[in-house]
């Protein structure tokens, strides 16, 4: 269905949600944000509805406005028959929100959390108890009633998050990026309670995702940008028109980072990005697209492969806007020191590598009698992109911040950039930059406070901080909303923010800690493209991401649960070692979920 298609008066069928050219616009200061500009769409009862579209594009507004939580500029908005800007306090009582990062009151228990939603939705005491228990069931959380929510991991987070939304049990559910920040096993867990809900009891779910391949798996797609509609329909209206333009590209000789470079400066492609050994790419609709690409690399071989939902994705906003692929900066020595990148044989735990910046020997992090880490190992050469990959929970933040300087480590050795983190922590943290999990932006300081505050705090003053400062406005293309409050900027420009607050000291070691959680398509192959510069460049990066595909961009991986290192090796052999008759050819998110249930399971 076109968005431009004529909207069905509201009948049996099409009572769950529709939305007539609504608008909404916001006041920043002096400066007027239209969030929605005439958006108008029906949504299909008893289905998954995918809410998608680039940072910015409105997604989050269109659901407060749907929840009742805001109210409309203009237009018309009715939920299951309720006109939402008459009777907001209606539509709250019937439907399930869950929001981002799921809207938890943290210092309460999983149960008093539960009391706290049935309070609000007006549940009765005599209804609650099988409901609980149906609840529990369902998101495998009965054992916990009595943690509290803020010690719960992020996927537990995540299934209270929607226990909560769904204690009255409503015919329409709202849930905001669900999955972000969560790991593939709890994101598959979510997705099974879903499917339940729906197939089950016949429930609607409106979900906006930053991972396109979840929408990939809903009835139907709304895509959104600039806060309009661009097309709603079902997933195979928006890959079909790619079918003969998607191929898996390889060429003997060059890796895969350089090539996945070479390309997004061509043309005739529209994108490239790594996928398991090769370079997945994206072609243009000229005639002679793939026959240029192919003779542009000597020995390349192309093989055809199906579109998936986040090559239309992709297309529709770069080609529909005319915007070519990123590309990275052109000269990464202005910006970055230019140390040399050493060639090295693969690390083989748990051995130091020779030149190794990274130095970790039977790391240990004690929180009283728990063990967030337990006795790891691993070291990083100069000039590599390695990689920190677990399930919620598993010490990867506790570990960065631990090599950060930022937390004393319980026992083993730590070495960063030659110094001991025992003795010379001050020293080390000189030598790296750090992005956290959130972005420790401050929200009520412009983007021009941060980065002055940022410069500061890593010595930087006088002429060399504004020097730099201006450097980094014009890297990241933040002069335009240089006095804007972080807090507001969309999720893009906050991770350009922080990235370039991480680097405004020109650090040999950028850790960066789920950096692309939450951010959409476009702005993870942004942030990659500059990271590769930075490699490039000679800077050693050390990540954690709960995108697997986003695994393929490291050297070497390790992947841990429950405090200790699993698996280690490069992105091919960890995901060789997951094969079997039945999948000769996993990816690396196959192999993800079967280490962490192998884990699971030796571990029950």
């Amino acid at each position: 269905m076109s968005a431009a298609s004529a909207i069905s008066p509201i009948t049996s069928a099409t009572d769950i949600l529709e939305l007539k050219n609504v608008s909404k616009r916001f006041h920043i200061g002096k400066r007027e944000v239209r969030a929605l500009e005439a958006v108008s769409f029906v949504m299909q009862p008893g289905a998954v509805t995918g809410l998608i579209g680039p940072d910015g594009a409105g997604k989050t507004t269109l659901m407060r406005l749907v929840a009742g939580l805001l109210c409309p500029d203009g237009g018309e908005i009715r939920v299951l028959g309720i006109d939402a800007a008459k009777d907001p306090q209606s539509i709250q009582s019937s439907i399930g929100y869950m929001p981002q990062r799921f809207g938890l009151y943290e210092d309460l228990t999983v149960q008093e959390n539960l009391d706290l939603y049935a309070d609000l939705q007006g549940v009765l005491p005599g209804d609650r108890l099988k409901r609980y228990e149906d609840l529990m069931r369902m998101t495998n959380l009965g054992a916990f009633r009595g943690r509290l929510a803020g010690r719960l991991s992020g996927g537990m987070k995540q299934k209270l998050g929607l226990a909560c939304a769904l204690v009255r049990g409503p015919r329409l559910i709202l849930l905001d990026e669900p999955t972000v920040g969560v790991d593939p096993v709890s994101r598959r867990e979510l997705w099974a309670i879903v499917y339940r809900l729906v197939e089950n009891q016949g429930v609607s779910v409106l979900l906006s995702t930053a991972y396109l391949d979840e929408a990939q798996r809903c009835r139907d797609v709304v895509l959104m940008s600039e806060g309009r509609i661009l097309h709603q329909g079902p997933p195979s209206q928006f890959t079909q028109p790619l079918t003969g333009r998607t191929f898996q590209m390889h060429v003997p000789g060059i890796t895969k980072r350089s090539l996945m470079r070479e390309l997004g400066g061509r043309p005739e492609v529209v994108d490239a990005v790594i996928i398991g050994d090769d370079v997945r790419v994206v072609l243009s609709r000229a005639p002679e697209a793939q026959k240029q690409v192919t003779a542009a690399f000597s020995g390349a071989v192309l093989v055809a492969v199906p579109p998936r939902f986040e090559d239309s994705f992709v297309d529709t906003l770069r080609v529909g806007k005319g915007e070519p692929p990123p590309t990275p900066s052109a000269k990464p020595a202005a910006v970055l020191p230019a140390a040399p990148v050493a060639i090295v044989k693969t690390i083989v735990p748990p051995p130091k590598a020779a030149g190794a910046v990274i130095e970790v020997k039977n790391l240990t992090k004690q929180f009283g009698a728990f063990y967030a880490v337990h006795d790891i190992s691993f070291s990083v050469a100069p000039g590599k992109i390695f990689g920190l990959l677990g399930a919620n929970g598993a010490g990867k933040s506790t570990t960065f911040r631990m090599l950060c300087g930022l937390l004393p480590i319980s026992g083993g050795m730590l070495r960063v950039a030659g110094h001991d983190l025992r003795t010379a922590r001050a020293a080390a943290r000189g030598r790296v930059g750090y992005m956290s999990q959130k972005f420790s932006l401050y929200g009520n300081l412009s983007v021009m406070e941060n980065l002055r505050f940022f410069a500061s705090a890593y010595g930087l003053m006088g002429r060399n901080r504004s020097r730099r400062i201006d450097e980094v406005l014009g890297e990241f293309g933040l002069s335009a909303v240089a006095d804007m409050n972080s807090g507001g900027l969309p999720l893009g420009f906050k991770q350009r923010l922080a990235l370039a607050a991480a680097l405004m000291h020109k650090p040999d070691i950028l850790f960066l800690d789920e950096p692309t959680s939450g951010v959409d398509p476009l702005a993870r192959r942004e942030f990659w493209h500059r990271i590769n510069a930075l490699v490039d460049a000679g800077v050693t990066i050390m990540v954690t991401t709960h995108f697997m595909e986003e695994a393929e961009y490291c050297d070497e991986l390790a992947i841990m649960a429950a405090g200790r290192i699993l698996s280690m090796g490069t992105p091919a052999q960890i995901r060789h070692s997951a094969a079997t008759p039945a999948n000769t050819n996993p990816t690396m998110e196959d192999a993800f979920i079967n280490l962490i249930e192998s884990a699971q399971r030796k571990a029950a």
